[in-house]
């Protein structure tokens, strides 16, 4: 019919129980300490290139708006295509001891001298006239310059003045 209670032999006693914790005791976990600030550094310790940062744009962009124009404005001069006239290299006289010269000797060959024709006397004077109006927009530095450039107008004028212009 009914057992008679049982006993608990495993049971453990008030005495082995751990008491229980006071509510002033319990406290909420701390927050998460908070991010570290960002790391700026002193402006004098930092790199120039970072100092600087907006100018390297404006840098190469000149750079190379100053290289395209060197590029393209760039080309291969010589004398014969600045003044369209062949000019001829003066080389200096070597002084050297007598040498027996070989029979076959090449010497180098010279374009001959080209004769432009004679300009007409109304272009020499309107060239005249321009000179002598750039002569007189000089400033002089010294009275000897001042000299010199009213000697060269006052010929300037007598060639201007003159019937016939000698020939250059």
């Amino acid at each position: 019919m009914t057992d008679p209670p049982t006993l608990y032999d495993h049971k453990p006693k008030k005495s082995q129980l751990k008491p229980p914790m006071p509510e002033e005791t319990i406290r909420p976990p701390p927050p998460p300490p908070p991010p570290p600030p960002p790391r700026v550094m002193d402006p004098s310790k930092q790199s120039f290139a970072r100092r600087y940062k907006f100018v390297w744009p404006v840098l190469l962009t000149v750079n190379l708006a100053l290289g395209a124009y060197l590029f393209m404005r760039t080309k291969k001069r010589t004398p014969e295509t600045d003044r369209g006239e062949v000019v001829d290299e003066v080389t200096a006289p070597v002084v050297t001891k007598p040498v027996a010269v070989p029979e076959k000797v090449q010497t180098p060959l010279q374009a001959p001298p080209t004769v432009h024709e004679p300009i007409p006397e109304d272009q020499q004077r309107e060239l005249f006239k321009w000179i002598l109006e750039e002569k007189r927009k000089l400033k002089s530095k010294d009275p000897q310059e001042k000299k010199r450039i009213d000697e060269e107008k006052a010929i300037l004028k007598q060639y201007i003045r003159a019937k016939s212009i000698p020939t250059i």
